[in-house]
């Protein structure tokens, strides 16, 4: 028996060093295509319902962050009655605001459901198109784990793109009428001063934030070819049983887990300094709010107030420029969060882009796999026979097949075919012209590797011939051809499902007359119950 052997070696995106830069926008603006397929889908009206209850708590905050300095002019003036109206409506703004709140992390909950929902289904469209699921693991090695991109980075890209949509979509808002708030305020010196804080914090954080995105890269492959192992194991427990391998497997398995956390310490490390530069850019904002605020202060601009109203305005104006710096702060807070958004991105995206590549070369194979597999196709038990313990069911496989009988219909037709396997350019098959009818018998005999199976993969799609012609000249199913794997394949479901697979739809309430087929054909196989 011949087999196929992928080894996995690591894909482009781990040679390459991702970055923040043009191919990163590409790829996250073909994903949020796929996020946002339209004005009127439901993502995009989750979106918009995260933007309204985002901006109506941007009126509360701001209601709110007024309040204490209303207090310092109450307390001053000495007034019980503004001071108990006062207090009444800083409870009610208290309870809308942790409302609003509340209802904007769920709102967010939602949207990252919805937008995982909508990736993993576009991406399993790709996946499973003809045969890309079977190029993309076995034949082709660019694209490491495809399975875990599919299942974990889907799930960690929406939920951390989740958790940044609310403070993003709201900040070109919040900045705008801060900065004109601030104006009003302190002049120009304020808002400028803010605002060169601010882009000397990002230009920062940005050249910190690079190599993490390649190390988080790294760190999901080695991830995935950690838990492969694991798999591989789980698959082949009985193999390596019998080979008494646990010791062995036990030290390779070690050895990848060194690797990754190797690699997760090397992260730690390189995170280290963007935390530093976060923290650091966050408490140094607070002061320079106050900065801004006594310049006009010892200036003499507000030379003719009391104390009690210098207080007053002092408390206003600390909390517009400090809300000012606090949304400059939380998208810097966000390094991190979209470090971890790039790298998730990028692997999502190289392999969106691969799928789309062989997708395009797989509708041939997508209509051969969508024909209709159907359980009213299947023959009648009364039909059934068996000759030297073999079931035959015609026209599939009795009538023409059976001694006396003649050839009639051809099934597959090779003309000077050349095989080779994928990943070499050893000749496995040289020239061979075959013509393979209904109902005929062929053994084909060999050593290990001489290309046995290798035959069955080109006449079944699964491999290109590298010269000559295949043909197949009769359908895929119960009433053509049928290819049975080397290794059995049982997939999730009942025992019912294990029988009638592959077919397209199944009917797990029918009658009793499938059952009862189904229970004829496991008895002719000598499997009853």
């Amino acid at each position: 028996m011949s087999r196929v052997m992928a080894v996995r070696r690591p894909g482009p995106g781990a040679g390459a060093r991702p970055r923040l830069d043009l191919q990163f926008l590409q790829r996250f603006l073909q994903i949020q295509k796929v996020l946002f397929p339209s004005w009127s889908s439901q993502n995009s009206l989750i979106f918009l319902t995260l933007l309204c209850v985002a901006l109506l708590e941007q009126l509360v905050i701001y209601q709110v962050g007024l309040i204490p300095s209303q207090y310092f002019g109450v307390l001053g003036n000495k007034d019980l009655d503004g001071f108990k109206t006062l207090t009444f409506l800083a409870v009610m703004l208290i309870v809308l605001e942790s409302m609003l709140k509340s209802f904007d992390q769920f709102t967010c909950n939602l949207l990252y459901v919805s937008w995982r929902k909508g990736l993993t289904e576009h991406l399993h469209r790709l996946y499973f198109r003809g045969r890309v699921y079977y190029t993309l693991n076995v034949l082709q090695d660019d694209i490491d784990n495809p399975d875990q991109r599919i299942s974990q980075d889907v799930e960690r890209f929406c939920r951390q793109l989740s958790s940044m949509a609310s403070k993003l979509i709201v900040s070109p808002f919040t900045l705008i009428y801060y900065t004109y708030q601030c104006f009003q305020s302190t002049g120009w010196l304020g808002p400028v001063s803010i605002f060169g804080y601010f882009i000397l914090g990002t230009m920062m954080n940005k050249m910190l934030m690079g190599p993490i995105v390649a190390k988080l890269m790294q760190q999901e492959k080695l991830e995935g070819d950690f838990r492969f192992k694991h798999m591989q194991i789980r698959v082949n427990a009985e193999p390596a049983a019998f080979f008494r391998a646990g010791h062995v497997e036990h030290m390779r398995t070690d050895r990848r887990l060194q690797r990754l956390l190797q690699t997760q310490r090397e992260l730690i490390s390189k995170e280290l300094w963007l935390y530093i530069g976060i923290n650091m850019f966050d408490y140094l904002g607070g002061i320079l709010s106050y900065v801004v605020i006594a310049i006009p202060i010892f200036s003499g601009v507000y030379g003719d107030l009391s104390p009690t109203e210098l207080s007053s305005l002092v408390s206003k104006n600390a909390f517009v420029c400090l809300y000012l710096t606090n949304c400059f702060t939380r998208l810097i807070d966000l390094s991190a969060t979209l470090s971890d958004v790039a790298g998730y991105t990028h692997r999502i995206g190289e392999l969106q882009e691969t799928l789309l590549d062989m997708s395009l070369k797989s509708k041939d194979d997508e209509i051969l796999d969508e024909s209709e597999w159907n359980l009213d196709r299947l023959c009648d038990v009364s039909d059934l026979s068996v000759h030297q313990g073999i079931v035959s069911c015609p026209p599939c496989f009795g009538g023409p097949g059976w001694p006396g009988a003649e050839p009639t219909d051809t099934a597959f037709l090779l003309e000077r075919v050349c095989i080779s396997a994928p990943s070499s350019n050893k000749p496995l098959i040289k020239d061979l012209s075959l013509k393979i009818s209904e109902g005929q018998s062929l053994l084909i005999t060999g050593n290990t590797g001489t290309g046995k199976t290798s035959l069955l993969r080109v006449l079944g799609g699964l491999w290109a011939s590298t010269r000559g012609s295949v043909q197949m000249l009769t359908d895929f199913g119960p009433h053509g051809v049928l290819f049975l794997p080397q290794k059995p394949f049982f997939t999730d479901g009942t025992l019912r499902e294990q029988v009638i697979y592959p077919l397209k739809e199944i009917y797990p309430d029918s009658g009793s007359t499938d059952d009862e087929r189904i229970m004829r054909f496991l008895e002719l196989a000598g499997l009853q119950i």
